[in-house]
């Protein structure tokens, strides 16, 4: 498969819960971003959710004319030596600002439900965009894209639980690290690292230990490989 080298990186309590808000507050919080760094993961996707409250303007479109876009097609605006925010949005839905304002490019990822009206709101914010899959996203096709057009080699995968399962599930993920912060959340209604839909059926992921090392901070870094 043609994609980048594909990493979910998140921080947690030690109950493994990943509400931005809690997780700021962990001792060895202050290891986050400078291991994003070290892994060269300088290109990294978050959710709709994450990005909602971490990146995007606030508010959500409003267009006149809802009608899908209905093909796929990839824009690019910007080459990035420094890497991409990439954004998984699949209606389109989010408000930016025009793209020269943010410290790396954006790309934005949606399906064929997206309208024209938006996409031609991210031409008018110079912000890249990929289009693909019939009512979900096509992740592969969006990787593939995400290496080829625009030549991102590793990727990190740092949004929320949703966005986090649809990349292990569809096979995408060749790491998972976890930065476990010295603290517990345990609030059972906030969302873990990956939260699959319930069914017996499913097997379970297996993973092989690559890395562990513990911080002055109590925090603890753990490395897996999915295959």
């Amino acid at each position: 498969m043609n994609k980048p080298y594909i990493v979910c990186y998140m921080m947690t309590s030690v109950d493994g819960r990943i509400d931005c808000g809690m997780t700021a507050q962990l001792a060895g919080v202050e290891e986050y971003y400078p291991l994003l760094k070290e892994l060269g993961l300088q290109s990294a996707v978050s959710g709709k959710t994450t990005a909602q409250l971490e990146m995007a303007e606030s508010g959500t479109f409003e267009q006149k004319n809802n009608t899908p876009f209905g093909k796929e097609t990839v824009s690019k605006k910007a080459d990035s030596s420094n890497g991409y925010d990439v954004v998984v949005d699949t209606k389109g839905t989010l408000l930016w600002k025009h793209d020269s304002q943010y410290d790396k490019p954006h790309i934005l990822i949606t399906s064929k439900q997206v309208s024209q009206e938006y996409l031609s709101y991210l031409d008018e914010q110079n912000i890249s965009y990929i289009v693909t899959g019939d009512n979900r996203i096509d992740l592969a096709a969006a990787c593939a894209a995400l290496k080829e057009t625009f030549g991102i080699e590793r990727l990190g995968v740092v949004g929320g639980s949703a966005i986090n399962t649809a990349f292990l599930d569809a096979g995408l993920l060749d790491e998972v690290i976890v930065l476990i912060g010295a603290g517990i959340d345990g609030r059972a209604s906030f969302p873990p690292v990956f939260n699959r839909k319930d069914d017996p059926h499913r097997e379970l992921t297996h993973l092989k230990l690559v890395e562990a090392k513990a911080y002055e901070s109590g925090a603890v870094f753990i490395r897996y490989k999915t295959r």
